[in-house]
């Protein structure tokens, strides 16, 4: 147990526990406020600031230079312009550049080469003499290269290699124009060189490598950033102001593995003493040490933990002005950020440097926001939003030279020139600029040139498999079509184009988002649940305020006299509600949507006390239970609307469905609200009336949803509660003759019993609709990237506590990268928190019961005989608590049984990846899959070969969206359709043709009309 964070979990929740999470004070606003009045307040503050016309009479000339003379490192620009990102191809070649250099195997880098350049058409012709050689090339190499699962001969297998060392070694010489060394040594003399050519050139060495997901890799990077600073030390001069001298800059989330606004305290404690060791080297030498930004959801932590780095530096080192944080002006709360950073330099009598940059996660925030739900974005949706935003950003930090030393990165001219000015008229030449390493050098030369200005060069720092997620970023940025530096390549891009005000732009368009914001993602047909993200300091006051008045009530159970009546009153009362309008039902749906919707921060709460789940999946739950509502709602009145088909003439042919009559439908504990409302919202809206039978352990979960769907106006009669065991109230409603029909989500044994005991039954033959488990694989090959493999791999096995039918139980792993791979996922799991599920840092809270704890109990005792123990034994019989288990095994028949808990097991494969999902799909399970590959024709043909209800690839294989991932399985994971999706309600349905000769009055009419 003490390998694992463990955290003191009461042995039975039936009431709240009064330790419910404190929320903290926010520094910043709401991030996810109206982009309109932020850019509008941006404007404001800028009026007056600048004269544009001075701008691009200054930015000018710098570009006129720069494309009659370009820098010796044109080409990356000239390719990005030939094959820009938007393109098939520039998506090939970043892909590539992506992943080839960490495929350890032959056979793996071929297909991947042979995937990636067969996607797109290389042979077209350019004008660009460069591109055009490089269209040769890759055109000629696809000659030699194999399709996805095509075994080339020896001639072919020789050329195919050729191609592929050729292409890695091309990939290599494009990472070379981003990485200014393979190691600190070799990339100080490279900046001594050019520091020969440009005295004014500082740099900022940036170790690159992925965040931290085990101690070990924090340590790992500690000490990277260690010798780094040693070495940079040794070549500063103490006695200079640390603007003047070399420097370094570090990222949080690569030293600690739990950099997580969730893991606050955690992080304060063990964190910030490691940072505080590099600053104390940094400060001995003068260096600057600057703390790179990152996403969003972080950035209220980064400030604590900054501000603890800067109190100390006030206390031990106040003259050392060295310590600098960078800022994103796309974020929409980057002015106050500008303020927050100078009010805390001020509160300690410290100066501090501030890095002021667009922002490089742009497209993953867009989607965070799409995903959780959110009131809006925390970046601006349009990049001459950011960049008006980014000169607003200037201003301020021109405004709080007292308190900052500004340091502008950008690589646009007219940005450039936009800052000069404005220093400029404040009479100031405390700042400096700074560019990308490889990036941007032809308009410095020109800038360098006209000046005094300092600038510093962003240097990366590591081997070529290091430089991955850097490298796309890079791409990503400067291959879009609206990025400066891929227009200022693009000489068919006019000067006035390329330097027009972004103030002008804004000024003549609204401020509202450019595409639809998260509550608007579905369009008109449906709203999207909203959700709360618990990063933020108001959200979790909500949550923590409903937790506060979180009772769980006692539920009676149904007698066993009470079963047959009610049946009765459903059937009773079905054809009233049968005959009510469509979009009646379908109303009633929508209201009781919007009042979980306006309850949600309560039903999390409720949900978090009985069904023992964590408040991100509580949060999840309720959101899925709202979209249940609206998604049925909509397509009820989609199907069930009168659909006439085509016939003879003279006759009118209308199809048109209706409910069956009373269904009995049984929910699980693991989603006791959106299991329990999808199934009796389809019911429902299909002109059913319902019996529901909730799980044992959640009856006032489902009681709640059911009092909201009677308060929105479902009759009591259509819908009736009847809590008790499976094995009495259950076995009861099934059995009664008078059940049209059976709605199931739960264990394989149980949908079996169902089934027999309704054929069984004397009369109509009742449909079941069974949602079971699985044994979900994750197929791994060696072009996936390690750590994207191991978030996936923890969230889909260890989330939930690993309740969920969705859950991963089997890893599958090519043995080129199995032992990185399993020792990253090892050291992922450790770092997980175990234990109360009403505390924000909680991970993995307990099972659900006694009943479940043995069950897991048994199946990890036979384990642990037959596989190999990965981690620590970790369960706790008095809390039901189980820590994250790892087993490895040899074969996939081994993995034959669903473990309903965090329990995941884990083998090498190798040869051919099909006849390992033929082994998969030999267990007789058809939920989920899980692919990790870059290999897209390899994705597509393994999934055609899975016999699996939903595959995911390079995601997780959790958190299906109501709409968007339709929920179900085959085999033995269910009799489908798939809940959420466009076939469910049917199944819920009688169909009837009517039929009508319209002829038989007297003739057909419209005959003679026509």
């Amino acid at each position: 147990m003490r390998e694992f964070t463990i955290l003191q979990t009461p042995a039975a929740m039936l009431h709240p526990i009064p330790q419910a999470p404190l929320p903290r004070t926010d520094r910043l606003p709401d991030p996810y406020r109206a982009e309109a009045g932020v850019l509008a307040d941006r404007l404001a503050a800028l009026d007056g600031a600048l004269d544009w016309a001075a701008v691009k009479a200054q930015a000018g000339p710098w570009v006129r230079a720069v494309r009659e003379n370009p820098p010796a490192f044109w080409a990356l620009e000239r390719l990005l312009t030939e094959y820009p990102i938007s393109s098939d191809e520039g998506l090939a070649l970043m892909r590539l550049a992506e992943a080839l250099l960490r495929v350890p195997d032959a056979e793996t880098a071929i297909a991947l080469t042979a995937d990636q350049l067969g996607r797109a058409d290389f042979d077209g012709a350019s004008d660009a003499a460069m591109a055009r050689l490089s269209s040769a090339a890759i055109a000629l190499s696809k000659r030699w290269l194999p399709a996805e699962g095509e075994a080339p001969g020896l001639v072919a297998r020789v050329g195919a290699r050729s191609v592929v060392a050729a292409t890695l070694r091309a990939v290599q010489l494009l990472g070379r124009q981003f990485v200014l060394g393979e190691g600190i040594e070799d990339a100080l003399r490279r900046a001594e060189a050019g520091r020969r050519a440009q005295p004014r050139l500082r740099h900022s060495f940036d170790m690159l490598g992925e965040g931290a997901r085990t101690e070990a890799d924090a340590e790992r990077y500690l000490d990277s950033y260690r010798h780094a600073l040693e070495a940079i030390a040794r070549r500063a001069d103490p006695a200079r102001h640390p603007s003047l001298n070399d420097g370094l800059s570090i990222k949080l989330s690569a030293l600690h593995p739990r950099y997580e606004p969730a893991q606050h305290e955690r992080v304060m404690r063990e964190l910030v003493p490691r940072v505080w060791t590099l600053c104390e080297r940094a400060a001995q030498a003068s260096l600057n040490l600057t703390i790179d930004a990152e996403e969003v959801e972080r950035l209220e932590l980064s400030l604590d933990v900054f501000e603890a780095l800067v109190a100390r530096v006030g206390r031990e080192c106040p003259r050392w002005e060295g310590l600098g944080l960078a800022l994103q002006s796309y974020q929409t709360r980057a002015v106050e950020l500008v303020a927050e950073v100078a009010a805390i330099a001020r509160r300690h009598g410290v100066r501090l440097m501030c890095r002021l940059v667009k922002g490089a996660y742009w497209d993953s925030e867009i989607k965070r926001a799409q995903e959780l739900g959110l009131a809006g974005y925390p970046v601006f949706t349009r990049k001459h939003r950011s960049d008006v935003s980014y000169l607003a950003c200037a201003s301020a930090l021109f405004d709080a030279d007292d308190a900052v030393f500004a340091q502008f990165a950008t690589h646009n001219a007219g940005t450039i020139a936009a800052v000069q000015q404005m220093a400029r008229r404040r009479g100031t030449a405390r700042f400096e600029l700074q560019r990308l390493h490889g990036m941007g050098e032809g308009v410095y030369r020109e800038v360098l040139r006209e000046g005094s200005v300092g600038c510093r060069v962003y240097a990366p720092v590591g081997a070529h498999r290091d430089l991955l997620a850097y490298l796309v970023r890079r791409l990503l940025e400067n291959g879009a079509n609206s990025s400066f530096v891929h227009q200022l390549a693009d000489e068919s891009v006019a000067l006035d184009t390329l330097l027009e005000s972004p103030l002008a732009r804004c000024a003549g368009e609204g401020g509202g988002p450019a595409f639809a914001p998260p509550p608007r993602l579905y369009g008109v047909a449906r709203p999207n649940s909203e959700g709360l993200d618990p990063a933020v300091a108001a959200h979790r006051e909500a949550l923590a305020a409903a937790w506060r008045q979180t009772t769980v009530p006692p539920v009676p159970e149904a007698r066993p006299d009470e079963i047959a009546p009610a049946v009765r009153r459903a059937v009773e009362a079905f054809e009233a509600w049968n005959q009510r309008p469509v979009a009646e039902r379908a109303a009633a749906l929508r209201r009781a949507a919007d009042a979980m919707q306006a309850q949600l921060p309560p039903l999390c709460a409720l949900l978090v006390a009985e069904a023992r789940k964590t408040w991100p999946d509580a949060i999840a739950e309720v959101r899925e239970a709202i979209d249940f509502l609206r998604y049925y709602a909509a397509e009820a009145e989609r199907l069930l609307a009168p659909q006439e088909l085509p016939g003879p003439t003279g006759e009118r042919n209308t199809l048109r469905l209706h409910g069956r009559g009373a269904w009995v439908c049984i929910s699980p504990w693991n989603f006791p609200l959106a299991i329990f409302t999808g199934q009796v919202a389809a019911a429902l809206v299909t002109g059913n009336t319902v019996l529901a039978k909730p799980a044992e352990q959640t009856p006032a979960i489902a009681r709640e949803a059911v009092r909201l769907l009677h308060a929105a106006g479902v009759p009591a009669a259509a819908l009736q509660l009847l809590h008790g065991p499976g094995d009495t109230v259950g076995a009861a409603l099934v059995a009664d003759a008078a059940v049209a029909g059976v709605a199931f989500t739960g264990s394989t044994p149980v949908a079996k019993a169902i089934q027999r005991a309704l054929a069984a039954q004397d009369g109509p033959i009742v449909p079941l609709i069974a949602e079971t488990g699985g044994v979900n694989a994750m197929l791994v090959d060696s072009s996936a990237l390690p750590e994207q493999v191991t978030d996936a791999v923890v969230q889909s096995a260890f989330r939930s506590a690993g309740q969920r039918c969705s859950a991963l139980r089997l890893l599958c792993v090519h043995e080129s990268i199995a032992d990185g791979v399993i020792e990253m996922v090892r050291g992922a799991a450790r770092a997980l928190v175990v234990g109360d599920p009403s505390d924000l840092a909680t991970d993995v809270g307990p099972l659900i019961d006694a009943e479940a704890f043995a069950g897991v109990a048994r199946h990890l005792a036979r384990l642990r005989a037959t596989a190999v123990a990965l981690l620590p034994e970790g369960e706790d019989a008095a809390t039901h608590t189980v820590a994250p288990q790892l087993f490895e095994i040899r074969e996939v028949a081994e993995a034959s049984q669903e473990i309903f808990g965090p329990v995941l097991q884990v083998l090498r494969w190798r040869g051919d990846p099909k006849a390992v999902i033929a082994q998969v799909n030999a267990l007789g399970y058809g939920l989920t899959l899980g692919l990790q590959t870059r290999i897209d024709s390899r994705a597509l043909a393994l999934a055609a070969q899975a016999r699996a209800g939903n595959v995911y690839v390079n995601r997780n294989t959790i958190g299906a969206v109501v709409g968007v991932q339709p929920f179900g399985g085959e085999g033995l994971s269910g009799t489908g359709p798939k809940a959420g999706g466009p076939h469910y309600l049917p199944r819920f349905c009688a169909e009837q043709t009517l039929t009508i000769n319209t002829t038989a009055a007297g003739g057909n009419v419209a005959l003679f009309v026509a």
